[in-house]
């Protein structure tokens, strides 16, 4: 009796604390901010890009798949890291049986095998069907899809790690109904699936058939139907919620942005045309920065067209500039070392040699660990209790 009365209120109703809303705050609190997560990746995934060291880049691989190992949270969403693990793979095959099937420009002296080469008309050379196939021409084929493979991975990691929903809430006015599609168009496939899985499971438990032609059409209708409803369903919520109002701004302020977006966007462009050639290494890093702050400055003007509140911002603390400072110098470690040491970074192929690891480059690589121990490690979910 003391024990019920002690569970119990003044109005001998008895209550429990709640669990879920009162562990939200402190959980939220405790959570990286996304777009951390993306600049890490993206840093990665520009690290990957200056090299085609097969060791560098495995091991640039291996990075973001411990921290995705340590640090994804338990979600859906967070399994789309397999996902690109298997498009990376795909891509890299793909690219091997391209230089089998259509040769290589590289020049080779190590023939592995001889395919039958199949006559071309004059109008396409430089295109071949079989011939010689060297180690050299594979050589620099695994090495170019390697590099591919690997900003692939760090670009699914950024996916495994950073909630859709709270990345949508960081972005920048001018930018939600852009993001808003996005994440409507990413969440729509996965319902379909599921649909489609429910439909086919009920049509074998009532003996009918699931496969084929036949099963798909008289599958597809209600897939179909569902879709709409839920179209409609989060029109009418949306519609509810205000969306798509936006303030009454000047017409001048509306040229100014969208002359610095365009402006900003074409220095973007140049800028990085001029750092990716030796020409235009002079300019190319003064104009990606004038390009990337009139950007900016265009989206702020851009958002105060819109209309909307933020529940619970993400703040940006200390813990997501070590992260993003952690990808950033991976890649300013790598980009430094392919300037001063193109033949560590860039094995040649003719000749062919072994690739050799490069101790200092590959101790730029292990910065990107840094995220497995500053951040939080993943909370996870609750058993749900049934009601007594």
């Amino acid at each position: 009796m003391p024990s019920r009365c002690h569970a119990a209120g003044r109005d001998g109703i008895r209550r429990t604390p709640p669990a879920g809303p009162a562990a939200r705050p402190a959980r939220h609190r405790t959570s990286l901010h996304p777009g951390a997560w993306w600049l890490w990746a993206l840093a990665l995934g520009t690290a990957a890009t200056r090299t085609t060291n097969p060791l560098l880049l495995a091991l640039l691989i291996t990075v973001s798949a411990y921290v995705v190992a340590t640090r994804r949270p338990h979600a859906p969403w967070a399994r789309s890291y397999g996902a690109f693990l298997k498009l990376a793979l795909v891509v890299l095959l793909v690219r091997l049986a391209f230089a089998v099937v259509l040769g290589s420009p590289v020049p080779g002296t190590q023939v592995l095998l001889a395919l039958p080469e199949v006559p071309l008309p004059s109008w396409a050379q430089g295109i071949r069907l079989g011939g010689e196939v060297t180690a050299e021409a594979l050589t620099f084929a695994f090495y170019d899809a390697l590099r591919l493979a690997a900003l692939l991975v760090c670009v699914g990691a950024a996916n495994a790690l950073a909630n859709p929903s709270r990345l949508l809430k960081s972005l920048p006015g001018a930018l939600y109904e852009l993001g808003v599609a996005v994440v409507v168009a990413l969440t729509f496939a996965p319902h379909l699936i599921a649909d489609v899985r429910r439909l086919r499971a009920a049509r074998r438990l009532r003996g009918r058939p699931d496969r084929g032609v036949r099963g798909l059409l008289q599958v597809g209708l209600p897939v179909l139907e569902g879709a709409l409803e839920r179209s409609v369903a989060l029109a009418a919520a949306m519609d509810a919620r205000g969306y798509g109002r936006t303030a009454e701004v000047p017409p001048a302020v509306r040229r100014t942005t969208a002359a610095l977006t365009l402006g900003g966007l074409l220095g973007v462009c140049a800028g990085t045309y001029g750092l990716l050639t030796a020409e235009g290494g002079a300019y190319g890093l003064p104009v990606l920065l004038a390009g990337l702050a009139a950007a900016l400055a265009g989206l702020w003007l851009g958002g105060r067209r819109t209309l909307r509140t933020r529940y619970r911002p993400d703040r940006w603390d200390a813990r997501a500039w070590l992260v993003s400072a952690s990808g950033a110098a991976v890649a300013a470690l790598l980009a430094l070392a392919a300037s001063r040491d193109p033949a560590a970074l860039h094995p040649g192929v003719v000749p062919l040699v072994a690739p050799e690891l490069p101790l200092w480059p590959a101790a730029a690589v292990l910065i990107g660990l840094l995220p497995a121990f500053v951040t939080p490690a993943p909370v996870a979910p609750h058993p749900r209790k049934e009601p007594t």
